[in-house]
């Protein structure tokens, strides 16, 4: 038997979950060129920007796009191989013969953060997942442990295989982004969020004045998907950057003061991890996986109370040799994830006798 990964992802826009798919078939790319990862070809809909690949053969299947390609098209093309798919859904008709990431029981967790339409098409489709006895895989312990809740697994059944962060140093830094927002290197603090209820961007409220009398902006970078996530609301008085590029993101997260990730829901956490791998202070809510993926590298407070938001930011500000602790410990933690070791902890997931 060999394997097919569903390539949906790449006729999508790029956010989190999309990154990671990007990432690790890049990596069983590069272990493929090593003979440490089965044959493989990837089958993506028609339309979708392909990626250059050495040994994996990339390949498109018409008609259509999105749910309807995915439930229809794709297990066509994957008949009689194990599918691999890296973008939590997978479609029914593959049957049990396939390996699901799930990044986060978010549908079930969260439900506020998302669309109507999203979250019960999410809840309906991992529950018959589950029933078919699909492979689970997933991000972190939280994830592992939140996705078993919801689908009523045994957490053991469930893999866990961790992400990466070195893909942010790739590129060099674009600081024209800071001249173009008008931010000063050291006179900010950063934020990246989608503006998800579960991102919990408007905790940071209770430091803008805070940051105003240090004259000190507030940035947030990034941007929603209506059709997926629900809108918790515009936060005033910050300086709202948008969609950013690698590269600028990269000289946002290095010139930064600080990175403020408030989020109470997170299955991974990858842009705190980002931030530390540029060497960008980490001030985070304990909560979901972040805890878990920053241990005690990071300033953390709890998710509910904008008072320890705001004092973890005085202490930072305040003790230039604990930012430099910081940046020291974080860089060192984030070169412990990489792509490279995730694919291979993927690859040790798939079933034995893969060609």
């Amino acid at each position: 038997m060999s394997l097919v990964i569903n390539g949906r992802f790449l006729g999508q826009a790029v956010t989190g979950v999309q990154r990671v798919a990007r990432e690790l078939v890049a990596a069983a790319d590069a272990l493929a060129s090593e003979g440490r990862w089965p044959a493989t070809r990837l089958v993506a809909p028609a339309g979708a920007a392909l990626p250059s690949l050495r040994r994996i053969a990339v390949e498109t299947a018409a008609p259509f796009s999105g749910q309807v390609w995915e439930q229809l098209i794709l297990p066509r093309a994957a008949r009689g191989r194990w599918l691999l798919n890296l973008g939590n859904t997978a479609p029914l008709a593959a049957g049990a013969q396939q390996t699901v990431l799930m990044h986060d029981a978010g549908a079930f967790d969260t439900p506020g953060s998302y669309s109507v339409a999203f979250r019960t098409w999410y809840r309906l489709l991992q529950r018959a997942l589950a029933r078919l006895r699909v492979q689970i895989v997933t991000v972190s312990r939280f994830s592992r442990s939140r996705i078993a809740a919801a689908l009523g697994l045994d957490p053991a059944s469930i893999a866990v295989i961790s992400e990466g962060a070195e893909h942010i140093l790739r590129k060099p830094a674009d600081k024209a982004v800071l001249e173009r927002n008008g931010l000063l290197p050291g006179r900010y603090v950063l934020a990246v969020g989608t503006g998800a209820a579960h991102k919990n961007l408007a905790l940071l409220a209770a430091a803008r004045g805070y940051l105003v009398e240090r004259g000190i902006v507030l940035a947030v970078a990034g941007r929603a998907d209506p059709s997926v996530f629900r809108p918790a609301g515009a936060l005033e008085g910050v300086r709202s950057l948008g969609r950013v590029s690698d590269a600028e993101l990269r000289a946002l997260y290095e010139n930064a003061a600080a990175l403020l990730f408030p989020s109470r829901y997170e299955g991974f956490g990858l842009p705190p991890l980002e931030a530390m791998a540029c060497g960008c202070p980490v001030i985070a809510a304990a909560a979901g996986a972040v805890p878990e993926v920053l241990g005690e590298d990071a300033l953390l407070f709890p998710p509910t109370d904008p008072h320890a938001l705001v004092s973890a930011l005085d202490r930072l500000l305040g003790q230039p040799n604990l930012a430099s602790r910081l940046r020291e410990a974080g860089r060192k933690r984030a070169e412990r994830f990489t792509w490279r070791a995730a694919a291979a902890a993927l690859r040790d997931t798939l079933p034995e006798g893969l060609d």
